[in-house]
């Protein structure tokens, strides 16, 4: 689990002075209050899948929810008309679910997922998020 906390916004993080935003934490309650309520559906599939992998930490701020072990291993951000799902895998994923990816490194790569309900949640994405979570510190 995560192993420093901020001294400015009091949230915690895998690595001591980990570069930040420093933005006080909210609840997912929060987050998802003025956002709709398919939105909010799709999200708790989501952590209904994750919370069978293991611990796993979920942290709100006003602009996103963060699932993390030791550190962020993906996240969500509501938008107008669809949640958009963020991972990071350790090798870049060509499929047609994928809206975008980035690679941030040799090793990790940032794949973007567009939800729209709570049954864009199927296996595929879990499988996805099984092998972020996997791959991702604890």
């Amino acid at each position: 689990m995560p192993s420093w906390t901020c001294p400015g916004c009091r949230r915690r993080f895998g690595r001591k002075n980990q570069s930040h935003e420093c933005a006080p934490a909210g609840t997912v309650d929060e987050y998802f209050a003025t956002r709709a309520p398919v939105q909010r559906r799709a999200f708790d599939a989501i952590v209904r899948h994750l919370e069978k992998l293991g611990p796993v930490v979920v942290e709100a701020v006003a602009v996103t929810v963060m699932f993390k072990r030791a550190r962020s291993f993906a996240e969500v951000r509501s938008r107008r008309d669809r949640l958009v799902l963020a991972f990071l895998l350790s090798r870049q994923v060509d499929h047609p679910r994928i809206a975008k990816s980035l690679k941030l490194s040799a090793n990790r790569t940032v794949h973007y997922v567009d939800l729209r309900r709570a049954a864009d949640v199927d296996r595929q994405v879990r499988e996805w998020l099984t092998e972020s979570y996997a791959s991702s510190p604890s």
